[in-house]
């Protein structure tokens, strides 16, 4: 069998990233209305602050209002909740994110249920949830719908394939099921308590590995002709560089290498699954603004 085509996440954001640029444009010269994303941060850690940069980058390179709350690692939870208030009751505020995770004295759960729904980028407010499961119009969690994309744009019609899901997040795995079987895929939910996993990873015609171990999907686990989506991002010792300090470098939850003699079509690690997770996020924020103001959705 040949080596998998690798899904070009980059090219597949980029293109997203466009159009959603070219409705921005739209709706500001038909509707005079501006997306505008606030991004909340608490703390320094350094992987959510590189994330937060690129997402401000990004929203302001689409045309929207980029809003930044950068908040220092105490932070109360009281304090971090009346911020979330105050977004909810400002209508120039389309979308509302909170970095994630949060400092270990705060409750994640309850600072995402204080979110309006309606302005929930993210998806993960209860609502939302709620909505996916029951087919009703929510914001779709970007992994997961990101993800979606490229199956789609990789395979075209979903029907009737075989699915696995190796992890069962609340931010990937559980949504990312839902997704799948509103395409009227068959959807198994596996994760690293699973017996025979190998078995089950090689009965999928797609494979979602989102279970936050690195390499841990091998390659003869991989039907052959299967289509692989590796959402996992993981940093892994990689030696010395010259100086003697430590070398790191990304790897995913598959074994690409090994991977890619059996798959069809691959995402690597990086610049797979990523770049197309602020891609949905910037498309979540133009569709939150459109149903506040009562435009119509966006076809993208």
């Amino acid at each position: 069998m040949t080596e998998a085509k690798i899904i070009d996440g980059k090219a597949i954001a980029a293109d997203l990233r466009r159009q959603v640029g070219e409705h921005v444009t739209r709706i500001k010269a038909d509707n005079n209305v501006t997306p505008c994303l606030a991004v909340v941060l608490v703390g320094s850690d350094p992987a959510s602050q590189v994330y937060v940069r690129s997402k401000s980058k990004m929203t302001s390179e689409a045309g929207m209002i980029n809003r930044e709350h950068i908040l220092p690692a105490d932070t109360a939870e009281d304090d971090l909740l009346a911020i979330v208030h105050e977004l909810n009751e400002d209508k120039q505020v389309n979308g509302i994110l909170v970095q994630l995770p949060l400092p270990d004295h705060i409750n994640e759960q309850k600072i995402i249920a204080a979110i309006d729904p309606d302005k929930d980028v993210d998806g993960f407010h209860i609502f939302n949830v709620g909505r996916l499961w029951t087919g009703g119009e929510s914001l779709i969690p970007c992994t997961p719908w990101g993800s979606l994309m490229m199956l789609k744009q990789t395979l075209g019609d979903l029907s009737g394939k075989r699915a696995v899901i190796v992890g069962r997040s609340n931010i990937v795995g559980k949504p990312m099921a839902a997704l799948l079987l509103a395409e009227s895929c068959t959807v198994s939910i596996a994760h690293s308590r699973t017996v025979d996993l190998a078995e089950r990873c090689r009965e999928a015609d797609i494979l979602i590995a989102a279970v936050g171990r690195p390499e841990m999907i091998k390659g003869d686990w991989v039907k052959p002709g299967a289509v692989v989506i590796d959402v996992g991002i993981n940093r892994i010792d990689a030696g010395l560089k010259e100086d003697g300090s430590p070398k790191t470098r990304l790897v995913g939850d598959v074994d690409t290498a090994a991977a890619s003699k059996n798959a069809s079509a691959i995402t690597p690690v990086p610049g797979g699954v990523g770049p197309m997770t602020i891609a949905c996020l910037l498309r979540n924020t133009v569709v939150a603004a459109c149903r506040q103001n009562g435009i119509e959705d966006p076809a993208f």
